[in-house]
């Protein structure tokens, strides 16, 4: 998979639903939306559902860059990996 932008290599993996080619570290397919974590093994199911468990909904922050959908957890972004430089309200 090669980046748009530069023509880099990306590594990349295949979509386990719609067999795209998608980039290693995606949470989320690009092309059909599948959770890539629920498609894994069942112990790392737990451990997502436990970590959604731990968010704090009434007190999450958004991602700060305006295309992602992401929150901030720990210092950064649980989609796309961004650090927070903001302050908390």
């Amino acid at each position: 998979m090669k980046c748009p932008h530069c023509d880099k290599e990306i590594p990349g993996i295949t979509c386990p639903e719609c067999q795209e080619s998608i980039p290693e570290e995606s949470s989320y397919c690009l092309y059909c939306g599948a959770d890539l974590h629920t498609t894994s093994t069942e112990e790392d199911t737990t451990t997502s559902a436990g970590d959604a468990d731990s968010i704090d909904f009434e007190d999450r922050i958004s991602c700060s860059d305006g295309n992602c959908i992401g929150i901030i957890i720990n210092g950064k972004c649980n989609i796309c990996g961004r650090h927070y430089k903001g302050k908390k309200k």
